[in-house]
């Protein structure tokens, strides 16, 4: 995991911080991820948005050490923001390692 990673989970675990309004409900409905294998690891773009508030959307990308690693910040954006499983949506590129392509 990376050092920034680290700091990120460590921060979202223990600093009480306010990401639902205070109704209860999240800001964001929609999780779209994009993880992208590169030559020294892979790089996680994310998009968080809310279906009927277009003006409630962030977006942001990190660097992981592992597809592991991606995964797990993608899972702990979705816990975070309440945003349910069948609002996920992940797209994967890796290499192609025969003719040195990403798919």
């Amino acid at each position: 995991m990376t050092r920034h990673l680290r700091k990120l989970a460590n921060l979202m675990r223990s600093t009480p911080f306010l990401v639902e309004a205070e109704s209860g409900v999240s800001r964001y409905t929609h999780l779209f991820a994009c993880i992208s294998e590169e030559e020294d690891g892979y790089i996680v773009q994310v998009r968080l948005s809310h279906q009927m508030r277009l003006e409630n959307a962030a977006w942001g990308e990190e660097i992981a050490d592992s597809f592991e690693t991606a995964s797990m910040l993608v899972t702990m954006l979705a816990t975070e923001f309440s945003i349910p499983q069948a609002r996920v949506k992940i797209e994967i590129k890796t290499h192609n390692m025969r003719d040195g392509t990403q798919h």
